[in-house]
Formats: structure tokens, sequence, C-alpha cells
């Protein structure tokens, strides 16, 4: 059972079980045209939020080896898809001019998709200058998401798309990320099993 925060928006109830600070162990298993990258890492993993309708993520990694050494960082926002409104802020730093577009749990349910699911959109950005923005789908305790954009500086690796998979199984987070990069086509790249330590 999860408790919801009283000051959660109603937005980000169908993405509440992901809230808190997890961590655990993951493996990268990346097949090349002339081998295969195999290594153990471990991960914490946050999600929170501000009072606004999105969830702040943040993830950090680092590989099991003798020195823990640091691996990749990314962070981003998650949150539900749909147009935005007058009671939304911005651009920049203008304000709401009109209350919450959907102030309760009950109109939420109005974003409900036809698969009986939510539309959701996650911005994600990587310190070595990558940015990707997925879309997806949270429905109960599943969450699929897939590239719809990846932006790239001129020195960042080559990256072209990515999916990704999170799940709650037995308290568990469980996740999987499947990336085309490195003139590869996608495919099985990492995952992960982290547990809620907060």
């Amino acid at each position: 059972m999860i408790d919801l925060d009283a000051s959660l928006p109603s937005e980000l109830v169908p993405l509440s079980w992901l809230l808190g600070v997890w961590e655990g162990t993951g493996v990268v298993n990346y097949s090349l045209d002339d081998g295969t990258l195999n290594h153990e890492f471990g991960q914490r993993l946050s999600f929170s939020h501000d009072g606004l309708p999105y969830l702040n993520y943040t993830s950090y990694t680092w590989l099991l080896d003798d020195n823990l050494t640091p691996l990749v960082t990314e962070t981003g926002y998650w949150r539900l898809s749909r147009p935005a409104a007058d009671g939304d802020p911005g651009p920049g730093m203008l304000p709401p001019i009109a209350g919450p577009p959907f102030p309760t749990t009950e109109s939420v349910e109005a974003l409900r998709n036809d698969d009986g699911g939510f539309d959701i959109e996650v911005s994600l950005v990587h310190p070595s200058g990558i940015s990707e923005l997925y879309l997806g789908q949270v429905k109960g305790p599943r969450i699929d998401l897939a590239t719809d954009a990846v932006m790239r500086t001129a020195m960042a690796k080559e990256y072209a798309a990515a999916t990704r998979l999170y799940g709650l199984v037995d308290s568990h987070l469980l996740w999987a990320w499947d990336i085309a990069a490195l003139g590869q086509d996608l495919r099985t790249h990492s995952s992960g099993r982290l547990a809620r330590v907060d």
C-alpha cells in the first residue's frame, strides 16, 4: 500500500508509486560489432515533487568495482501528457492566470487514454551532452516509454533512440533500457532492480 502525501498534486496520483528514493544494482549487457560490453553497477534513483504537476527525477550509478567508480547520472521530469492550460505556470517565470486545470483525482480521470492508462512525457538530460524526450504510458504499476526526440551536442557520443520499461514488482522497482547507439540498432542495454530506501 502507498500512502499519498496530502500535498501531492492530483495529476501525480497515477505516478505516485514511483515517489521516494530507490537503491539497488543492475547489469549492462550491450552487444557491439566487436564484442559485448558487460558490467554490474549500483544505482540510487529518486522521484520527488515540489507541489507542481510533475515528478523530479535523478539517477546516479557507479561500477561495482573495488573503487565504486562513478558511472553516469541523469536528471529530468516526468508528467502526464496534456495540453498546457491557463492554470499552468510559464513560459519562463510567468505565473498561472487560473486555478489548476485538474484539481481533483476525479478530474484527472478525464486524461485516461483508450487503453485505460495515462499518456506521459519524460524529459531527461545527461551531462554527456544528450537530451531525451520520451513519450509513453503509465498503466497501474507499469510504465512503457520510447524516445520521440534525442538531441546531442557536437561532442556527444552517437545515440539515436531508446525505450524504457519500469514496473513495481513485489515492492521492487524493476526497469529495462534498450538503446540504439554507437552505430547499433535498438537492442538490450541495461536493467536493474531497486528497493525503496526511504
